[in-house]
């Protein structure tokens, strides 16, 4: 009779805790968890329900919920969703569809690549990107003759890594309508000695080439823009703000976003040009779940390895050259004044330390009254010391460590060695700021946010040189590098309440490695890989879980 009442019991209690069960999509536990939340910054579990999580904390949480997936990640670290605060999301996938240049050790092997892409191809043009002469013996610019030799009857234009010159064939020049008495503000068309164009455009110049080559189809664009989000999901990345886009791809990614072909975040910083500049002030920022129209992207100057960066002194390996400034100086002031009245965010891109100077002045300027505007300054990359001030609350320094580790072979040689002391200063920025959000440029550099994360704690390449890190003073710590990536990301987005952390009522996007970066010794972060990259608690990438 005992053992009756005492089954019945036992059974009436089983029944009615499974009843109290709430019935959720996903419980995650014995897991590694950095939350980077305002009340705890680790745990070992976590809850997600319709894209949400609803629940963060320890092993008590697997009773408590009745899951349709379970993962048990045996002590996996889990971090928020990775996020790229500075990349060019459309060109990383329109490159798979042109030759690729990087890695090139030299411009016979430049050629040797144009070579076998154009092989039994009927092509209208040849376009390529990722040549880098400081990785060559001979570091001189390339010049178009041979190119002119190889394809004398189309256009071919290959760009620099850094996406500031270009290389044309004369047939390109012709098209475009370029000649030796050609000349465009806020660029260069080099010549050599003799007065002879090399071929080689920096900065707005190239303009002109790119309109008269073949503009890519939609479908071209829709191909691309799949295999760059399965490239980001593949390295952790649930968030890209993208520098600079134009009305007609921004609309068509929310539409994708909205058909369910593309998943991915996406921040998106206007072009400033004319006809998007009036169409956005006109219709106002653009927010749903996936998109985030809400700043506009703005080049005050080049880069420094094309010597395009806007410098205060002459450059060191070129007499009598300073730069260019992209946007001059008072139509700089004027754009700032003028969004600083919108609800607008304006991201300008500034190497130089003059182009620094300019923007940072312009920023102060036209935020007087404003309280909370976070604009960004892309790249912020030179800084005159003195100038290092002009940052505060209310300018987000945006940057991509691994342009220090990547520059530190020939920047000096660029600016000398007292102007390096404010360069990738990536600390000072920090304590002047209070924040600072970290990104690759891809596809100028890797995307890879581990090598970003390496970059920002190591300041050392792949064989761990520099021994102490190039300019180590300006390191970041790992749970810096891990906000810059993650929260303070976010939050250079205005988004900060939707994403960045693992906290109850922000969107599931988390990440998941087979080693925890953050604990581990600095040399085998490189070694660090993606399990699986989910977004709205759902898998988009795995090597390992189903």
């Amino acid at each position: 009779m005992n053992k009756h009442f005492y089954f019945l019991f036992l059974l009436f209690l089983i029944v009615t805790l499974s009843s109290c069960q709430k019935k959720v999509d996903l419980v995650v536990h014995n897991a590694t968890v950095y939350t980077l939340g305002k009340n705890t910054n680790k745990a070992s579990a976590f809850v997600v329900d319709q894209g949400k999580f609803i629940a963060v904390g320890g092993e008590e949480l697997v009773s408590q919920y009745k899951a349709k997936k379970v993962l048990d990640l045996q002590q996996l670290p889990v971090y928020p969703g990775f996020i790229d605060s500075h990349c060019h999301f459309l060109s990383l996938g329109l490159s798979l569809q042109q030759v690729d240049l990087l890695g090139t050790r030299s411009f016979e092997e430049v050629l040797g690549r144009v070579k076998d892409f154009a092989k039994n191809k009927d092509l209208k043009a040849i376009v390529g990107r990722g040549w880098d002469q400081n990785d060559w013996k001979d570091k001189t610019l390339p010049t178009k003759d041979e190119l002119d030799q190889l394809f004398p009857d189309i256009p071919v234009a290959l760009r620099r890594i850094d996406g500031h010159a270009l290389l044309v064939n004369q047939k390109a020049l012709d098209l475009a309508g370029i000649d030796k008495s050609t000349v465009v503000a806020g660029g260069t068309i080099l010549k050599d000695g003799e007065g002879k164009l090399t071929g080689v455009l920096v900065d707005a110049p190239m303009q002109l080439v790119t309109n008269i080559l073949p503009q890519p189809s939609t479908e071209n664009k829709i191909k691309a823009l799949k295999e760059a989000q399965k490239i980001s999901f593949e390295n952790g990345l649930t968030t890209v703000s993208v520098a600079g886009m134009d009305k007609e791809d921004i609309y068509l990614i929310d539409s994708l976003q909205k058909k369910g072909e593309l998943s991915i975040r996406v921040y998106a910083m206007i072009s400033n040009t004319p006809k998007n500049l009036d169409h956005f002030l006109s219709v106002g920022p653009i927010k749903t779940d996936k998109i985030n129209v809400r700043s506009f992207k703005v080049y005050a100057d080049g880069a420094l390895g094309s010597r395009g960066a806007a410098l205060k002194q002459t450059y060191s390996d070129l007499a009598n050259h300073m730069g260019e400034f992209i946007t001059p100086k008072d139509s700089l002031e004027k754009l700032a004044y003028k969004l600083a009245t919108t609800p607008f965010q304006m991201n300008t891109h500034a190497i130089g330390d003059a182009a620094n100077q300019v923007v940072l002045e312009a920023y102060n300027k036209a935020l007087v009254f404003s309280d909370d505007p976070r604009w960004r300054v892309e790249h912020a990359q030179i800084i005159d010391t003195a100038d290092i001030k002009l940052f505060n609350r209310k300018i987000i320094p945006s940057v991509q460590p691994t342009h220090a580790t990547s520059d530190m072979y020939w920047a000096e040689n660029r600016l000398g060695k007292d102007r390096l002391e404010g360069a990738y200063a990536n600390r000072a920025l920090l304590e002047q700021s209070g924040r600072i959000a970290l990104g690759t440029d891809f596809p100028v550099e890797q995307v890879n946010p581990i090598m970003t994360f390496y970059a920002a704690v190591a300041r050392k390449d792949l064989e761990e040189f520099p021994e102490e890190g190039y300019l180590p003073e300006n390191k970041l710590s790992k749970m810096e590098a891990l906000r810059g990536m993650t929260l303070w990301g976010a939050y250079a987005n205005f988004e900060e309440n939707q994403k960045g952390s693992i906290e109850v009522g922000k969107v599931a996007d988390f990440v998941i490695l087979d080693r925890d970066i953050i604990s581990i010794s600095e040399k085998r972060i490189p070694k660090a890989r993606i399990v699986a990259t989910l977004i709205d608690g759902n898998i988009v990438y795995s090597n390992r879980i189903n």
